[in-house]
């Protein structure tokens, strides 16, 4: 686990633009599981993928059509969390950063650290777009 002074810029980096941080393994659930779609960043401390991950999330929000909920769950913090996320996030393996949208509970489109590494935040960004273009 990372210190909280570390990673308390990095949460509020998306809860300023309306993700909800989730904590617990039964607010995921919840999340997850309800009508409408819910799209989901798990954040990271990895400065590579998520210094980009994060914005790209940010701008993506923008978008005139955009999923209904928006949450967050950190790696290496909340670590049941984490753990609940991934499991509706399978068959991906566990990646972080990673950004995945749910339409009623279902996993619709996902873009895995490998997906983020190395890309702009605008392309990373237009790829959410058009999935929610797609399922919103």
């Amino acid at each position: 686990m990372y210190p909280e002074y570390m990673v308390a810029p990095m949460r509020e980096e998306l809860t300023a633009v309306g993700f909800e941080q989730l904590m617990t393994a039964e607010e995921v659930e919840k999340a997850i599981s309800s009508e409408g779609t819910v799209l989901v960043m798990v954040n990271s401390v990895c400065g590579c993928a998520a210094a980009n991950a994060r914005p790209a999330a940010r701008m993506s929000v923008n978008h005139t059509k955009r999923p209904a909920k928006l949450v967050t769950v950190f790696a290496g913090m909340e670590k049941a969390a984490v753990d609940k996320a991934r499991a509706f996030m399978m068959p991906y393996p566990p990646s972080s950063p990673a950004i995945a949208l749910f339409k009623d509970g279902k996993l619709v489109h996902m873009i895995e650290r490998h997906h983020i590494e190395g890309r702009p935040a605008q392309l990373i960004a237009e790829n959410l777009m058009m999935a929610y273009d797609q399922h919103c």
